[in-house]
């Protein structure tokens, strides 16, 4: 199993000790679980495809979708292969075309809306959000992030101030590294529109809502 910091390319640091594996049903723990290097995990296709579905109408709205932390563009070609216009960037070229510069070297936002599965070292400090919402003002953004991402007190008086619109539970556990599902849930976490929601929904997603046509699992 691997680590839900690594995962999402978080900072390294490891709080508790993480459960590497289960031998004959008894956990196994270590401090620290290795990582790729800068911390890379393409996202699979099935939570783009699911959340593109599951949010057209109010995609649609939008000219181009900015992917902010695209990496070797796996998210972007499936943004693209559903018919919009995708506008990359990253710190890394790992062969996606990407604008090579921080998230927080833009002082207006390329596109207005946002998909990405952004570093989550980031969205923990709420410096990611922040910046998104506050600084660039975009209209629209949704992340990919751990379910249980609220949950910190820390991250309270972010939520109270900026709370998003949808939440989205994905039913399935996403193998981000080829090597098994890690023991997690995930959600996407949609910000819609400038105005503060009155309440969050909450919605569903099964792994069935990944198929599009022209897709194939």
């Amino acid at each position: 199993m691997s680590s839900a910091r690594g995962l999402f390319r978080a900072t390294g640091k490891t709080a508790h000790p993480v459960m590497a594996d289960l031998i004959d049903g008894v956990p196994v723990f270590v401090d620290e679980m290795p990582r790729e290097k800068d911390d890379f995990y393409p996202t699979p296709p099935e939570p783009t495809r699911a959340i593109l579905k599951a949010e057209k109408a109010y995609l649609d709205r939008f000219p181009t979708i900015w992917e902010p932390a695209c990496g070797d563009g796996a998210m972007a070609r499936e943004i693209e292969a559903a018919g919009y216009s995708v506008t990359c960037s990253d710190l890394v070229d790992r062969g996606a075309g990407a604008d090579l510069r921080s998230f927080y070297d833009f002082s207006t936002a390329p596109a207005n809306a946002i998909v990405t599965n952004p570093p989550f070292c980031e969205c923990n400090t709420g410096a990611w959000n922040r910046h998104a919402l506050d600084v660039l003002g975009v209209d629209y953004m949704a992340l990919l992030l751990p379910f249980n991402w609220p949950g910190a007190e820390s991250r309270a008086g972010l939520w109270a101030r900026n709370p998003p619109a949808r939440v989205y539970l994905m039913r399935w556990r996403i193998d981000f590294t080829g090597a098994g599902a890690p023991p997690m849930l995930n959600a996407w976490y949609v910000w819609d529109g400038k105005t503060r929601p009155e309440d969050t929904r909450l919605l569903m997603l099964s792994r069935s809502d990944a198929e599009q046509e022209g897709f194939d699992l």
